[in-house]
């Protein structure tokens, strides 16, 4: 491929997904005759996403090996004034690393979807809507403007509430669904409101043109107040990334979107809707270097994920859910390192974390199966011997996810912890704390559901009966439970992905952190004010090559927690499984505060949406009915009656009444004048 690459070429990315979504969204079902069955539906869809692959795959090296990059507009829409609204795209190294991990995690997801929705009613709508959200997240990842962002980013909202209730005769999936759709509007709230700000001051939505003008946005400030509009700016762009990456207080509603399908758990959690607030960060990079404020700001907030929603992961029971605020955690993390201006680590995390999450959740979902679809880990145990593909892999992941040396993860976790340690902005003392502290929480939930999925004692024939299960459990799309089955292996459409994954998981991070981080393949994307930040400045003078770092990690600080949290799980649940209900009895109120996930959700039911409710009562009632209704509306004709009512009395008819009143009037005229003369 030419150093330039060429329009047409990077269209197909897109459009190739979008081109299977459509056959089988309409030909494929009722709404257009279900011409097409199960097996074209797939087939054409799986054929777009791959075609999407390859090209990316080209492309990424292209840009890596030829320095190859591409920088147009393809179509303008309209013209406002002196602002264009354009649709284009910008590949360097950023694009291109995303475009490649959202297609390889999204082909994975398609191709083991023909296992696990084998016998769903839904099979083609399933697959129509998860290359839509391909489609949607490529048109995200690859804009060169404002607009098209904006409009993958609601693109890939409005996906994700079509999968999240995929299941719609499922009230708890529709309420899951509908708190997805509410809380990232919350959140793109504020998004719109700085992209505005940025249309507003630097009069272009086009990235170059209004990064060119970054210096004089930071010298501005907002109208009628004294904060710095480049702060203002960029906090309100972070709380865009807050809903759709589930920061906290925004990430409620990531746990309960559980209650789709397990594909789209992967999909939507491993590489695509919520990594797109980390990767609008990280190309809004110019903006955000401007403010060290924003920067504190997000630091803390992703320390705060990190941490706390690692809590709340020793809790949980439902596998999914596990592995889900596991996804919360990591999020912290990349945030931690956005808001310690090593951008290049926070998209690095995001591309190992894509590979090994989209591996536990897949895995998640093969245990799913082999369990005829119980998802509860008290029920499970001694899987190891029965399902020896979905066993290994696992393993592979949760060693990825926890840091240990040499496994992807490793490379992406600890070098956010040392790009923190390096920060001098404030807030950065508790964010070292938070990263640190969180290494061993994520250690011994990870290897808690391991102990409790595969090892240890067999319960899968203990299992209560399926009225009893908790509420997110899937329902089960082959229309049959059977309690005392053995346990086993899923088809090969289940397995490959699973180990197609795990080869990434292991090796992706000793191959890519050299170029990634201390090379030069984000010099044009990501832009660092090395004297101002200079946690990138002071890992590269520590950086001595991957095995060199890989052998150093063995005697810092978060090998040993990560290794303090898998044997302190393996205690717990495999050689003393009686310890943790003892615990529990003893932390009943800590417990109690993890189980109620520390009354967030209480919070926004009972104090926000009530207060919105009575709110809009008061505004309705008050306002509407009262004010305006009322008083406007209804005592403006009331006043006009009543003045017409009192002159209609006036006009009598008979000519001395007349008379008398302009006699009258006349005599009042000349004592006004009189008086004035005096």
């Amino acid at each position: 491929m030419s150093q330039t690459l060429s329009a047409s070429t990077l269209l197909a990315v897109p459009l190739a997904p979008l081109a299977g979504a459509l056959l089988a969204g309409i030909l494929g079902t009722s709404f257009g005759g279900n011409w097409i069955g199960r097996r074209l539906s797939h087939t054409l869809t799986i054929l777009g996403v791959l075609v999407a692959f390859v090209i990316s795959a080209m492309t990424l090296k292209s840009v890596a090996l030829d320095g190859a990059r591409f920088n147009e507009t393809l179509y303008t829409w309209m013209t406002v004034g002196g602002l264009k609204m354009e649709i284009g795209f910008l590949v360097d190294g950023l694009t291109a690393m995303m475009m490649a991990v959202v297609t390889f995690v999204s082909l994975m997801v398609h191709i083991y979807t023909i296992g696990y929705m084998e016998e769903d009613d839904g099979y083609n709508r399933f697959f129509a809507y998860i290359s839509l959200f391909t489609f949607s997240m490529l048109m995200l990842v690859m804009s060169n403007n404002m607009l098209q962002l904006f409009f993958g980013w609601e693109a890939v909202g409005l996906v994700s509430y079509l999968l999240i209730g995929f299941w719609f005769n499922k009230p708890s999936a529709i309420f899951a669904n509908m708190k997805a759709f509410i809380v990232n509007r919350v959140g793109d709230f504020g998004f719109i409101l700085g992209i505005s700000l940025i249309a507003a001051y630097a009069g272009t939505l086009n990235y170059g043109e209004a990064f060119a003008k970054a210096d004089l946005l930071s010298k501005l400030t907002l109208p009628g107040t004294g904060w710095m509009l480049i702060t203002v700016i960029c906090i309100c762009l972070f709380i865009g990334a807050m809903g759709k990456s589930a920061q906290f207080p925004l990430h409620v509603w990531l746990p309960d979107s559980m209650e789709g399908p397990t594909p789209i758990s992967a999909l939507i959690h491993a590489a695509t809707m919520v990594t797109a607030g980390i990767f609008m960060v990280a190309r809004m990079s110019p903006l955000f270097e401007l403010s060290d404020t924003a920067l504190s700001f997000i630091m803390v907030i992703g320390a705060i994920t990190a941490l706390f929603m690692g809590f709340l992961g020793i809790i949980q029971n439902d596998i999914k859910r596990v592995v889900a605020y596991s996804t919360l955690s990591q999020l912290g993390y990349m945030t931690v390192a956005l808001g310690a201006s090593a951008y290049s680590v926070a998209v690095f995390h995001l591309m190992t974390h894509a590979f090994f999450k989209a591996l536990l959740f897949l895995g998640a979902g093969s245990v799913i199966i082999g369990l005829h679809h119980n998802q509860d880990m008290r029920w499970m145990g001694g899987l190891r011997k029965y399902m020896p593909i979905t066993w290994i892999t696992s393993l592979l992941g949760s060693l990825a996810l926890i840091g240990t040396p040499l496994f992807a993860g490793f490379y992406s976790k600890d070098s956010i912890i040392e790009a923190v340690a390096e920060s001098h902005l404030p807030g950065a003392g508790f964010a070292h704390f938070a990263v640190l502290a969180g290494v061993f929480v994520t250690a011994f939930y990870s290897f808690r559901m391991y102990f409790l999925v595969f090892h240890g004692q067999e319960r899968y024939d203990q299992e209560p009966k399926a009225h009893d299960h908790d509420e997110a459990e899937e329902p089960d799309p082959h229309h049959h439970r059977d309690e005392h089955s053995k346990p086993h292996e899923s088809p090969w459409v289940v397995t490959v992905p699973l180990v197609l994954l795990a080869i990434p998981s292991v090796v992706v991070g000793f191959m890519t952190i050299q170029p990634m981080l201390f090379g030069e393949f984000f010099k044009d994307a990501i832009v660092v004010n090395l004297e101002r930040h200079p946690a990138m400045h002071e890992l590269a003078k520590i950086f001595h090559g991957p095995a060199q770092m890989a052998l150093h990690g063995l005697m810092t600080a978060p090998f040993w927690l990560a290794l303090s949290g898998v044997v302190l799980a393996y205690y717990m649940y495999i050689v003393n499984p009686a310890l943790p209900a003892a615990i529990k009895r003893m932390a009943s109120p800590v417990y109690t505060l993890l189980e109620n996930k520390y009354y967030m959700d209480w919070f926004n039911e009972n104090v926000l949406a009530r207060g919105t409710r009575a709110l809009g009562v008061g505004l309705w009632k008050g306002g509407d009915q009262a004010l305006i209704d009322g008083a406007l509306v209804n005592g403006s004709w009331k006043l006009v009656g009543w003045v017409s009512g009192v002159v209609r009395r006036l006009q009598s008819g008979y000519i001395y009444h007349y008379a008398f009143g302009m006699i009258i009037g006349v005599f009042l005229l000349m004592t006004y004048f009189v008086w004035l003369n005096k």
